[in-house]
């Protein structure tokens, strides 16, 4: 089985990257491959976000524009969290009374494929029309 490249986000503002085959947003952790190749447990409710990413390095310096219509994607969404950043994209599972949900950036062009929100993380989640 391949492995994800993903980016954890803590609500604490620490960052961990690595690679993942067993998360599943039911399960109450999953492991991480970290880049030295140390795995470690990762506690969902600790998280902010996932974020599955096309490689680790990105572009600090890119803005993110998040124009694009991703066909099937589901309704559009914006996830405001209590740090200020802000995430547009689409998303066909959120609900409020679940633990979080995935999305796919509204991004075509960014590094991130796809994002797991864990819901607590949250400031304030809301349609857009």
């Amino acid at each position: 089985m391949e492995l994800n490249k993903v980016v954890v986000k803590f609500v604490n503002g620490s960052i961990q990257k690595g690679k993942t085959n067993d998360f599943f947003p039911s399960k109450k952790q999953f492991h991480l491959q970290l880049l030295d190749g140390k795995i470690v447990v990762i506690d969902i409710g600790q998280l902010k976000a996932i974020f599955f990413v096309k490689d680790f390095e990105g572009n600090k310096d890119r803005k993110d524009c998040y124009d694009d219509t991703i066909i099937g994607g589901g309704r559009k969404i914006r996830v405001l969290f209590p740090d200020g950043e802000t995430i547009i994209g689409f998303t066909q599972g959120y609900s409020a009374h679940r633990l979080g949900f995935f999305m796919i950036p509204a991004d075509k062009n960014g590094n991130n494929e796809r994002i797991y929100v864990n819901n607590s993380a949250t400031k304030n989640v809301s349609f857009i029309d």
